[in-house]
């Protein structure tokens, strides 16, 4: 009797000092988090040492230099055509528009100007290469934050734009295509018909990439009103292209280039 008696004394206990927990907000500390430098987390470029207050971010320190791939050392003992290969693998996702940028530079250097039609196929390979990084980074950003559908869409339509640029220039992801005064070749025959045919491919990804982010309930309240850079910060820091463009600055160095030419 005197067991049963101790044992409702327990669960008596026990039951009071549940609802004492229950009626006690949970107080919690902030969180210390190094992201980076191992992959995938930031790929290998960046570690940021975050604080964080649930998930709001109150402070975050980056620390850069883990993998400085040394591209300025190795271009001093090669030729601008030789460097041109090491251009590709700065950026794996978009190296086709590594190898322009430095090709005009040697061509500036040189007082050397390509054919119209060889600057005109540079200048579609550069943005088909962009499109391809950006289709990748609309479904990365997905799986990131929660959604993980996109990036199949995304490696899935990557595709079709990959292909047209290896037809074109043999390398998927290095192409090595571009050449001081021109390119290494002529487009394939049919290319272009093709090339057409991936962008309306591409623009269905567009809209099928809307639906499914923009319908996500948890992406949404992660980005929207996040991050947000305001004009002036964004001029100070020299941001260009998308980045200077989301701050409501409409400067598109694209759009100068062709009123120049």
């Amino acid at each position: 009797m005197t067991a049963v008696t101790d044992r409702r004394q327990l669960q008596q206990i026990a039951a009071r000092a549940a609802d004492a927990r229950v009626n006690v907000e949970l107080e919690t500390e902030g969180m210390t988090l190094n992201i980076g430098p191992q992959h995938p987390a930031t790929h290998g470029t960046l570690r940021i040492v975050a604080r964080l207050d649930g998930e709001q971010v109150i402070a975050a320190e980056p620390i850069a230099g883990y993998m400085h791939r040394g591209y300025e050392k190795l271009s001093e003992v090669r030729s601008y055509a030789q460097a041109t290969a090491l251009m590709n693998r700065i950026d794996w996702l978009g190296s086709f528009a590594n190898e322009v940028p430095f090709i005009l530079a040697a061509e500036r250097l040189m007082d050397v100007e390509a054919p119209p039609r060889a600057t005109h196929i540079r200048t579609i390979l550069f943005e088909m290469s962009r499109i391809a990084h950006l289709i990748l980074f609309l479904g990365d950003m997905g799986v990131q934050l929660g959604a993980v559908t996109p990036v199949f869409f995304a490696f899935r339509d990557r595709e079709f734009v990959l292909n047209q640029i290896e037809a074109a220039t043999g390398g998927r992801f290095h192409p090595y295509f571009d050449r001081i005064g021109g390119l290494k070749d002529d487009l394939p025959k049919g290319w272009i018909a093709d090339t057409k045919a991936v962008m309306e491919k591409v623009r269905t990804f567009c809209d099928e990439i809307e639906d499914v982010l923009m319908g996500a309930e948890i992406f949404e309240t992660r980005t929207r009103g996040i991050g947000v850079i305001p004009p002036d910060v964004a001029q100070q820091y020299g941001l260009s292209g998308a980045n200077l463009r989301a701050s409501g600055v409409d400067w598109d160095l694209r759009q100068i280039g062709r009123a120049h030419v």
